[in-house]
């Protein structure tokens, strides 16, 4: 990414970010909490990402037209993704699953705060989650919690972590490949836009619109992390580089290479772009994002 593909994606995140980090502060630590975990939920949560899946549930609220009157509800769900995301985050970083000791440029929860608080910390983030999101109630609330659930349950990213750890059976080549990147990210990013188009009350049209967006977003966005896990340094990405070919991990680069794999995310990124058609021009956020975040750095 050029320097001027950096900004301007720093600039498009920025506003969705600045709203997100107010909300989290806002909705992260439960009334009761003991101070030591809730100083650990906040070093794990604020003053750090992009907060790519806060800014994709907002996008694709606005993309299918919500209205005022539902916009606390976007918030929460942007709220709610963000939670699940970080405790991801908490526990792929764990000795016993990725083994990593930097995120996001800092020490990671384990090293920071003792093995016990990061798995403690982690079961606090993802209830937290679905917290946030009933303490809303009504019909959509309901919907949305089952949305999520879905998505980062045993059938969605728990089982893209289980399958990438090898801890079951899945088809070898780019098949199973596929499933991880389904999975373990594309499940969450499939989850936000989908949210945030559930919230704005969106038609069957723009819902399978956007659930197509977000499916190829998913996969490219993964695939994009497979090639700076081999092109970037650990100073830019904020965590270990070199990881997958370190811990022999299955990977769509070492699968096609550099040159294919670049040109599968660029097909990815128009297939996201293209399957928007239906939104019109509401949905020119969403389409810029989309390339931008294919030329990333980080």
């Amino acid at each position: 990414m050029t320097d001027t593909g950096k900004t301007e994606l720093t600039a498009l995140l920025a506003p969705y970010a600045t709203s997100a980090e107010a909300l989290l502060a806002r909705w992260l630590v439960p009334e009761g909490a003991p101070e030591s975990l809730a100083v650990a939920m906040r070093y794990c949560v604020l003053d750090g990402g992009k907060r790519l899946r806060p800014a994709l549930v907002r996008m694709a609220f606005e993309a299918a037209g919500g209205e005022a009157s539902r916009r606390e509800l976007a918030d929460r769900a942007s709220v709610a993704v963000e939670l699940i995301h970080a405790y991801s985050l908490v526990h792929d970083d764990l000795p016993a699953m990725d083994d990593d000791v930097l995120r996001r440029g800092r020490p990671t929860a384990h090293v920071k705060f003792g093995e016990a608080m990061a798995i403690l910390v982690g079961d606090a983030l993802q209830t937290r989650a679905f917290g946030v999101l009933a303490e809303a109630g009504g019909e959509c609330s309901a919907r949305l919690v089952c949305e999520l659930a879905r998505a980062s349950g045993g059938a969605g990213m728990v089982a893209g972590q289980v399958a990438d750890m090898d801890l079951c059976d899945i088809p070898a080549g780019r098949e199973g490949i596929e499933y991880i990147h389904a999975r373990k990210t594309g499940a969450i990013i499939l989850a936000a836009v989908r949210m945030g188009a559930i919230c704005a009350g969106a038609s069957d049209v723009v819902l399978n619109a956007v659930t197509a967006y977000a499916a190829a977003l998913g996969e490219a966005f993964q695939v994009v992390d497979d090639l700076l896990d081999v092109t970037a340094t650990t100073e830019s990405l904020g965590k270990t580089a070199g990881k997958d070919e370190r811990d022999e991990k299955r990977s769509i680069v070492a699968l096609l290479g550099l040159e294919a794999t670049q040109a599968h995310a660029d097909a990815l990124t128009r297939g996201a772009v293209e399957a928007l058609a239906p939104l019109g021009c509401e949905a020119d956020t969403l389409r810029q994002l989309a390339a931008l975040l294919a030329d990333r750095v980080h």
